[in-house]
């Protein structure tokens, strides 16, 4: 079992950075793919980024490539979401995600554990 807590998101004006924390507990974190997701009102959840168990490997969705940053430190159990050049449109609740895997998952119905979200919004 792991328990996912995210933690750094806010309001912000479009042009903005903000870094999101996945705090994680309970069993070995470092095994586990992590995955951030975002769902705007009236969206479908939808993948954001994604990286492997020791962080060799990420992956992003094409509308934060260039502009996030996902990475891990495995010896404090936290996975980061490092967003520059935030736009309206990024406006949503974002979710960490976690599985037990070696490779990224890009659907969410392939992640076994969720934390509860965290806000960001950003204003134009």
């Amino acid at each position: 079992q792991v328990q996912l807590v995210e933690s750094g998101g806010g309001l912000v004006q479009a042009g903005g950075s903000l870094r999101l924390s996945c705090a994680a507990s309970g069993r070995t974190f470092s095994s586990y793919v992590t995955g951030w997701f975002r769902q705007a009102p009236g969206k479908e959840r939808e993948f954001v980024a994604g990286i492997s168990w020791r962080g060799s490997t990420t992956s992003y969705a094409d509308s934060v490539k260039g502009r996030f940053t996902i990475s891990r430190d495995n010896a404090k159990n936290t996975v980061y979401l490092q967003m520059n050049s935030l736009k309206p449109e990024d406006t949503a609740v974002y979710y960490c995600a976690a599985d037990y895997r070696y490779d990224i998952r890009r659907t969410q119905a392939e992640y076994t554990y969720w934390g509860q979200g965290t806000q960001v919004t950003v204003s134009s």
